[in-house]
């Protein structure tokens, strides 16, 4: 893991631990439905749309393309790849009730501009409800710390169904 990936796992980690609002698991946001494997796409921004497909099928998400620019917006101000083949795109969004994430394997990995010049083939895409300040935090922190950890990844990388995909997401979690 490089430096940069380390500080910024560091730092939603402490924000996440200094937080008091209740217990937070992946399962609870994550649905077969939501979840894709062995996915092709070209780039960065056709991901993002693909992710922005399936989290706008989530009662109360706005239409797709609303998705993909908030989640294009976010990617400007910095990648949101962590290294090790993984990124995780993220945004807030009016008329949310709740968090909402979506999971692609890519068959081959993308450009993300990653820190360790890594092509992304791990991408949750996670949207909240614009008025969310801790959970979002909390939810970065526990999608990173759960990527972090190669036998996760490696886990990951040899599934083949969403519900394969699902169970170890759901497994390999813990609340915060």
């Amino acid at each position: 893991m490089c430096r940069k990936t380390r500080q910024w796992l560091g730092f939603l980690q402490n924000l996440a631990v200094n937080q008091t609002s209740g217990p937070i698991s992946l399962g609870d946001i994550f649905s077969p439905d939501r979840i894709c494997c062995d996915v092709d796409a070209s780039s960065k921004k056709k991901t993002v749309e693909m992710l922005s497909d399936l989290m706008s099928s989530a009662l109360g998400a706005p239409d797709s393309r609303a998705v993909a620019d908030r989640l294009m917006a976010r990617e400007k101000l910095g990648s949101t790849a962590l290294g090790h083949g993984v990124a995780i795109p993220h945004g807030r969004c009016a008329n949310l009730s709740s968090a909402v994430a979506a999971f692609i394997k890519l068959r081959e990995g993308v450009d993300f501009d990653a820190p360790d010049g890594e092509p992304v083939d791990l991408v949750v895409g996670l949207l909240v409800p614009e008025e969310c300040t801790d959970g979002h935090l909390q939810l970065l922190a526990l999608l990173a710390e759960l990527f972090s950890q190669s036998a996760v990844r490696d886990k990951l990388r040899s599934q083949i169904s969403p519900p394969d995909l699902l169970q170890i997401l759901s497994q390999s979690s813990h609340p915060l």
